[in-house]
């Protein structure tokens, strides 16, 4: 099954975002999860066994898979970051959010009571976060 037939009713629903939106807002979400992760096995005291419960999980809120998206945007695409998007109809934080929310509708994410569509809105704006605040990272040459 390709992700084109798991999510044709989705696109068929909304047409406004295309298969590859959806295909980066999922990628942007596992990375996110990856990278929480990360972080919370860095910050684990030795010995200690982690916490159960929502703590441990790996729910992501909407300002950290916006931050995720903004990450793995600047990864794939530098510069052109914008324009990627654009073309995917993904213009602000806010279309994240309907993406993410047409996936819980159609039963392929799922939310916590403490998730709102609401998350997603106005996290920062694509020129500040994906253009003004862009910084090139350069190999050092030997």
């Amino acid at each position: 099954m390709s992700l084109r037939d798991d999510l044709a009713e989705v696109l068929s629903r909304d047409p406004r975002y295309p298969i590859q939106a959806y295909a980066f807002v999922l990628e942007a979400l596992e990375s996110t999860k990856i990278d929480k992760k990360k972080s919370r096995a860095r910050v684990q005291p030795r010995g200690k066994a982690p916490k159960k419960g929502l703590a441990a999980s790996r729910h992501v809120t909407g300002r950290e898979l916006c931050e995720g998206a903004r990450r793995l945007a600047l990864d794939h695409y530098g510069l052109m970051a914008i324009s990627v998007l654009a073309l995917w109809n993904i213009r602000s934080t806010s279309d994240i959010g309907e993406i993410v929310y047409n996936l819980i509708a159609s039963g392929d994410l799922e939310k916590t009571p403490t998730d709102s569509r609401a998350d997603f809105d106005n996290v920062f704006t694509f020129d500040e976060a994906l253009r003004r605040n862009y910084v090139m990272a350069l190999d050092e040459v030997a």
